[in-house]
């Protein structure tokens, strides 16, 4: 599964891959700033991942408007989380293995 994350502390983004990969999943970052071409790349972010995680208290209000708006629809499901640390991310990860039969298989692998 491809999780789209948005907003959140920019130097965890090297951790959250590793844990993800851990889990036979991938993440992708977006600071949820949308000046310049913050917004295209956005809605690209969206447009490639399964599930879209919005950091919401390190994160703009249009970041988080604008990432429910384009998952919405876009058609993925959108998770709004207050905080996010490492601690969270593996909580998150274990409830897509939870949700994702095919999850628990890659991690067997």
């Amino acid at each position: 599964m491809h999780i789209g994350l948005v907003g959140g502390i920019d130097r965890n983004a090297p951790l959250y891959g590793e844990l993800a990969r851990e889990c036979g999943h991938s993440v992708e970052c977006h600071t949820g700033h949308l000046a310049g071409r913050g917004s295209e790349s956005l809605a690209a972010l969206i447009e490639r991942s399964d599930v879209i995680v919005v950091v919401t208290e390190v994160n703009s209000h249009g970041g988080v408007l604008g990432a429910r708006r384009l998952s919405k629809a876009r058609g993925r499901p959108c998770l709004l989380v207050r905080k996010m640390g490492t601690a969270r991310f593996r909580r998150l990860l274990g409830e897509l293995e939870s949700a994702e039969p095919h999850c628990r298989a890659a991690v067997a692998a």
